[in-house]
């Protein structure tokens, strides 16, 4: 662990034992001479010495993780991603387990896995009205119920074609198994330099979803002619009115998601586990099925 003794606490206290977890671990903390302070769900950063704090925990679901890697990613401060949640793609660490894992990052035997992120601005009329990062996709869609929208999409400068549809997702790897997959994405590898860009439910069954580079500028434009209303969420949990010919830009953060014991390992368990995948992974290459 860096010089810096302190930590910060992101908790959904909506999660069951959430609140005796995250006292078992500022007595810890405390024993162990780190202060810990939690971060105020509807607050800033004015009272919080983040300048001394050199790791979050993160006690929840994964999306306690997304929060948290939006509020903290670009100050370089890596999440401790304790599952308390269903899922856990993203939030790897069992309640269980999180003294001996800390323990073992505190000595430097964890692993950190750096995630890409995405930096989001929106443009209206010439002038940027909106400036925002997520971790797992930013979702372009219809504000109302049963709505096709029309959106114009490009790769840096390269037209990649227009999308009548229900909505678009543009997601990391890290989002690849969220949003995406649902609407037929492929799944990527978590640390790997991509961008998925994924239609849901196209008008025209020739649109697919895509993979790109990740130092490409992704720009989706709103048809002028748009009726109804239009919504860009990132991440599932942040919402932005759009309006006819704005352009959003969809492009790699200068910085990573750090995320502590969350590494390939993990997330290729996650997926045998949480998706039912089947078939001998012991490395005999004798199938159980």
């Amino acid at each position: 662990m860096a010089d810096r003794k302190g930590a910060l606490l992101f908790v959904n206290f909506h999660k069951s034992h959430a609140s005796d977890l995250a006292e078992e671990i500022t007595n810890e903390l405390t024993r162990l001479g780190i202060g810990a302070v939690f971060f105020p769900p509807n607050g800033g950063f004015a009272e919080l010495p983040l300048e001394d704090c050199s790791v979050a925990f993160s006690l929840g679901g994964d999306g306690t993780v997304l929060y948290a890697a939006r509020t903290i990613a670009a100050r370089g401060i890596p999440i401790f991603p304790i599952n308390a949640g269903t899922l856990g793609f993203i939030a790897a660490v069992h309640p269980d387990a999180w003294l001996r894992v800390f323990q073992q990052w505190l000595q430097g035997e964890v692993t950190i896995s750096r995630r890409l992120m995405f930096e989001i601005t929106i443009e209206r009329r010439g002038e940027t009205i909106v400036r925002a990062s997520c971790l797992n996709d930013a979702v372009i869609s219809a504000s109302g119920i049963a709505k096709i929208i029309a959106l114009r999409v490009l790769d840096t400068q390269t037209p990649l074609g227009n999308y009548r549809s229900d909505g678009l997702i543009v997601a990391t790897p890290t989002g690849s198994t969220a949003y995406s997959v649902a609407a037929g994405g492929p799944i990527l590898d978590p640390e790997i330099e991509a961008v998925i860009i994924n239609p849901i439910c196209p008008f025209t069954l020739s649109n697919r979803p895509i993979v790109v580079p990740a130092q490409e500028t992704i720009i989706v434009e709103v048809n002028k002619e748009q009726r109804s209303g239009v919504l860009l969420t990132l991440d599932g949990q942040v919402t932005k009115q759009l309006e006819p010919e704005d352009r959003v830009f969809i492009c790699q953060a200068p910085y990573k998601a750090q995320l502590i014991a969350s590494d390939r390992r993990v997330f290729y368990n996650a997926l045998r586990t949480k998706l039912n995948w089947s078939g001998d992974f012991s490395g005999t290459g004798a199938s159980n099925a």
